[in-house]
């Protein structure tokens, strides 16, 4: 199996809604320089969606000759471009910051009151599963259930057979817990596809994000999100989740999220609850729609031609 996350997916949107004829000008290398040759006869692009503390690119970002290299580089948030800012002599100019996208989630329905809240938690288990394992353990509120989907089988079969292993105990955890559903890895598609059976995606991150797809789709979906003001969430999700602050205590971290599921059924069921998530929805869909999305890189591609042809 080829690597199928985030970075992947993200490429796979671009060349479906960019005119091919504009993207056959340009060389995309993916996160890690090198990773497809310079070319000589195009335009080449660092799309940078990795945070700068990468150990395997660092000497190239602290070299000036190497960061020569690409004409141009574009980040996935602000946060992002801040961070490598922040550590390399990156040419400003030839900087510029282009978020993720998705395709648009059907608005759902609000949904009846009901006597068990499903939760969702489908990122690689190293960005928080153990602080949300806990958190479960600590619940008052015996009609919570929660469903896991991490796996590290996202990044390929290759990935999986050298990492996978160092959570087995996670997982094993995550088994034995009457309130919490191992599943596994399932397809992004498939994931997608039942994303809107679910109340809300909890995700106390430890790992600093440099986006966040997987938030971004459950805000679109229409699901209450609680998550922590880590990395570029809070950038991505904005005013809507319940933002947990980042503590290195993972115990009281653990704590925090507990007090808040408890009281997610309560506030599911609000009025003005529905009210926000359909607001919710209706702006992601929107704003962040591979369509509009796609029209920010035709911009910025074009005017790169441009900007060659003077």
């Amino acid at each position: 199996m080829k690597p199928a996350g985030g970075t992947e997916l993200q490429y796979k949107f671009l060349k479906k809604y960019v005119a091919p004829e504009l993207l056959d000008q340009f060389q995309i290398c993916l996160s890690v320089p090198g990773r497809v040759p310079i070319a000589a006869n195009k335009i080449n692009i660092l799309w940078q969606k990795m945070a700068p503390d990468q150990p395997h690119f660092q000497e190239f970002f602290k070299d000036p000759k190497q960061i020569e290299q690409y004409d141009y580089y574009v980040f996935n948030s602000h946060w992002n471009f801040e961070q490598f800012r922040k550590q390399f002599s990156l040419p400003l100019e030839k900087c510029t910051i282009i978020k993720n996208g998705i395709e648009p989630f059907k608005l759902r329905d609000p949904e009846p009151k009901r006597e068990k809240i499903k939760l969702i938690y489908h990122p690689t288990p190293w960005r928080g599963l153990s602080i949300l394992l806990g958190a479960m353990q600590l619940l008052k509120n015996k009609n919570i259930e929660l469903d896991v989907y991490s796996s590290t089988k996202v990044y390929g079969s290759e990935f999986e057979e050298k990492n996978d292993m160092n959570y087995h105990a996670l997982y094993d955890q995550a088994k034995q817990l009457p309130n919490v559903n191992y599943i596994g890895y399932k397809s992004n598609e498939y994931i997608l596809e039942n994303l809107h059976t679910y109340d809300a995606f909890v995700y106390p991150n430890i790992w600093q994000e440099t986006f966040c797809i997987s938030a971004l789709e459950a805000l679109a979906c229409g699901l209450f999100v609680v998550t922590t003001n880590n990395g570029a969430l809070y950038e991505t999700c904005s005013e809507f989740p319940i933002y947990v602050p980042y503590d290195n205590n993972f115990h009281n971290l653990a704590h925090q999220f507990a007090a808040i599921i408890d009281g997610l059924p309560d506030q599911l069921n609000s009025k003005g609850c529905h009210n926000h998530l359909k607001y919710q929805s209706n702006f992601y869909n929107h704003f962040y729609n591979w369509k509009n999305i796609a029209g920010h890189w035709t911009q910025f591609l074009k005017g790169a031609l441009n900007a060659q042809s003077k």
